[in-house]
């Protein structure tokens, strides 16, 4: 029997790795999206600089150890083999968790996956032994869960959430009133002041009370105890001296430092607190194990009041994690990934949005218009004219194509970012309390960019519904992890060892088939027929950008039709499904484009206006024929998965027919586009889709007549007829766009005969 808990030791030891480079890209860009969006520093030194803060970082993470083996359970009421099954169900939950979230591309928070796994995990156990017991002096619920330290877990993550968001928005609203969009004339003076507070606000939250949770804090307890504030002053004094000799004598920009060295105090606040979210419970497991060993007593006899105790944690280990930390960080290309998505919530103006608007956001949104219309009455107008001068953002001119160098969001939102998050994370690993460190970082970044009125009348509903979309993954992160954890104890305590072997073989597979599914949507998005948006500014240089949409869009709508009238006639649901998100994907490309129009006619010369129409009326086509298509397949999945009757055998023949002439013109249409022979279009094209057209139209009489004579099905007649109208809107979308092309490239050849 002791060789199954060696086992479990091993397996726990390899999950635990594993957890390791899952949750590390989940939540180490929550300390790189300051410097990232900023564009403060370097992408490689940001990089080596947050690389030293989670390895130096390993080592303030002992104190944080204590939380998996006491902290949400009572481990005296526990027998050894308890413990175990306890730790294995949750290990296997955690990375299933993580990975399931990391699939989906849902940010989530690995310290509350934790928490509320073991608690999961601990009230079933609870729950068996309690249920198992026929003796009167049973103990209760209570007896077995830490209810007191696990309520203040949860009460700490979740006042988290409002301390960090309310926090940072009101620092960031105090840096902006006092500094304005135009820093760089206060600097002079200012500069060393905010330098100093920043400064010394990150070396001592992170440094000084970090210290306290390492081996090294009761050598150095006495120095520190009573003597805050006499070290706050002294830090204050040199850092305010040294930023102005960095601001007045070497003529630098003191917020570079202020974010490097943020960076690093939140990467090592962040190993501080979240290495016992991946190593936590496998060190415990290992502990119990070499205390049972030791004990001689049967698995199921020996208590586990050991993990009360306070064990020393081995340092080689937490260096080991530490290396495996920052290795992910350099190699997992999911680690440069997640970032987008706080970074696209927080930047400073429009843009592409990841998130559609719902009712909550759109409430959230005019409840806060209504707020401010109101205080706005109430604040003197003197004084709120200065407080919006002080909002006033500098124009800077660069062409459309390279907005991408422009940074998200300014180093004064940077430099707030990266104190406030390191100072409450450091406070609370300090406490030696658990608080999720992505939801610190995001709630702070979050009211920075309200505070920073960086979510205009533009793009609130985006913003606030984006938040709340992930505010609603980490409850149900929260949910999750408690009763998959549960439920993997009963099938852990029914099964035994078996049950252990097979969910740690399903476990694999559908890590591995996560991987694959996760790779193969990685490649969809690289896809060649991906649409790209114009950057050229005239006629002839939009013309030849825009063929290549209409290119690859007419390939696609050729697929997604095929797909469409094959699924129909065969009736296979799947296949229709697929042709409906197929389309949905090219309607959301083809709404960027048409988004984008406006950037476009900005960055337009005086000389090529002409472009907007033409580049206009693209995309309008475009859009009317991926609607047309989206419609075709919408009616067709519909009518096939609510199992109405299936299309007659000349209406299938009729479709088949339609199709197949569909996809021959729309071939020799790409054609013309591929090769830019925009010469050859009439008449051959004209007259073939001419005489689709008239096909159509004959189904159309034809469907006419077997509806008056033959035909009892309504629903077959309306799908059809549906179909039939729609095909004709798409060739004729098509055709316009055609002409259209033939127009325009004869009419800027002519122009270019003139000019010679």
């Amino acid at each position: 029997m002791e060789n199954i808990y060696l086992i479990m030791i091993i397996a726990l030891a390899v999950l635990a790795a594993a957890d390791l480079v899952i949750g590390v890209s989940n939540d180490a860009v929550n300390f790189l999206n300051s410097a990232i969006g900023s564009k403060a520093i370097s992408f490689r030194t940001i990089m080596i600089v947050a690389s030293l803060g989670i390895f130096i970082g390993a080592v303030f993470s002992s104190g944080m150890m204590e939380v998996a083996r006491k902290g949400i359970f009572v481990p005296g009421e526990f027998f050894f083999s308890e413990i175990m099954i306890i730790f294995m169900a949750v290990m296997i939950t955690d990375i299933l968790l993580l990975d399931f979230f990391n699939t989906l591309g849902m940010p989530t928070s690995t310290t509350v996956s934790i928490v509320f796994e073991l608690l999961g995990a601990a009230v079933a156990m609870a729950l068996i032994k309690i249920g198992a017991s026929d003796s009167d002096s049973a103990l209760h619920l209570s007896d077995y869960i830490n209810t007191a330290k696990a309520f203040e877990i949860i009460q700490g993550i979740l006042l988290s959430v409002v301390i960090a968001f309310s926090v940072g928005a009101l620092v960031q609203y105090v840096s902006r009133i006092i500094f304005s969009f135009h820093y760089e004339r206060k600097l002079k003076y200012l500069g060393a002041l905010f330098g100093g507070g920043a400064l010394t606000a990150i070396t001592y939250f992170i440094f000084m009370k970090g210290l306290k949770g390492t081996p090294y804090g009761d050598d150095i307890k006495h120095l520190l105890e009573g003597n805050e504030f006499i070290i706050i002053g002294i830090s204050f004094v040199i850092w305010t001296l040294l930023s102005q000799i960095y601001i007045g004598v070497l003529k630098k920009n003191i917020f570079v430092p202020i974010i490097a060295i943020g960076t690093f105090g939140l990467a090592l606040a962040f190993a501080g607190n979240d290495l016992v979210n991946f190593i936590g419970v496998p060190m415990a497991a290992y502990h119990s194990y070499i205390a049972w060993s030791a004990s001689g007593v049967e698995a199921n006899a020996f208590s586990m009041e050991i993990l009360s105790e306070k064990v020393p944690t081995e340092s080689l280990l937490l260096f080991i994690a530490g290396g495996i930390m920052v290795l992910t960080l350099w190699f997992s290309k999911k680690a440069r990934t997640v970032a987008d998505t706080e970074i696209s919530l927080a930047r400073q103006g429009d843009g592409a949005e990841k998130f559609q608007p719902n009712s909550l956001s759109r409430a959230v949104v005019r409840f806060s218009m209504l707020i401010s219309k109101y205080t706005a009455t109430v604040i003197p107008s003197s004084i709120a004219q200065r407080i919006e001068k002080q909002f006033e953002k500098p124009v800077i001119n660069l062409p459309k194509h390279k907005i991408y160098e422009l940074p998200a969001f300014d180093q004064i939102r940077a430099s707030v970012n990266l104190m406030v998050a390191g100072v409450l994370i450091s406070i609370a690993t300090s406490m030696k309390l658990p608080l999720s460190t992505t939801y610190v970082t995001f709630m702070v970044a979050m009211g920075t960019s309200l505070a920073d009125r960086a979510w205009g009348s533009e793009s609130a509903v985006y913003r606030v519904a984006g938040v709340l979309n992930v505010i609603a993954g980490w409850f149900g992160t929260a949910i999750i992890a408690f009763i998959a954890a549960g439920i993997m104890v009963l099938l852990i305590n029914l099964g035994g060892p078996t049950a252990i072997a097979i969910l740690l073989f399903l476990a694999i597979l559908i890590l591995a088939r996560n991987y694959i599914s996760h790779k193969s949507r990685a490649e969809e998005i690289k896809a060649e027929d991906s649409l790209n948006r114009s950057e050229s500014n005239s006629i002839q240089g939009v013309i030849e950008e825009s063929a290549d949409n209409i290119s690859k869009s007419l390939k696609r709508i050729s697929k997604i039709n095929k797909s469409t009238v094959d699924g129909l006639i065969n009736e296979d649901l799947k296949s229709l499904k697929k042709a409906k998100n197929q389309v949905v994907k090219l309607e959301n490309e083809i709404e960027v484009l048409q988004n984008d129009i406006f950037y476009f006619i900005k960055d337009l010369d005086d000389s090529y206006v002409g472009a907007s129409k033409f580049y206009i009326d693209v995309i309008g086509n475009l859009q009317d024929m991926a609607q047309s298509a989206s419609f075709i397949s919408k009616v067709s999945h519909k009518h096939i998965h609510n199992n109405h009757k299936s299309l007659k055998k000349k209406q299938a023949d009729e479709l088949i027919e339609i199709n197949s002439q569909l996809i021959s013109l729309f071939a020799k249409i790409r054609d013309v586009f591929d090769s830019r022979s925009f010469d050859k279009i009439v008449p051959d094209l004209m007259d073939e889709k001419q005489g689709l057209l008239a096909y159509v139209e004959d189904s159309i009489h034809q469907q006419v007549e077997r509806t008056r004579t033959v035909e009892s099905s309504p629903k077959n007649t309306t799908l059809y007829f549906s179909i039939l109208l729609e095909t004709k809107d798409l060739i004729k979308a098509g055709m316009n766009i055609l002409e259209l092309y033939y127009i325009e490239h004869d009419r800027s050849i002519n122009l270019v005969k003139k000019e010679e």
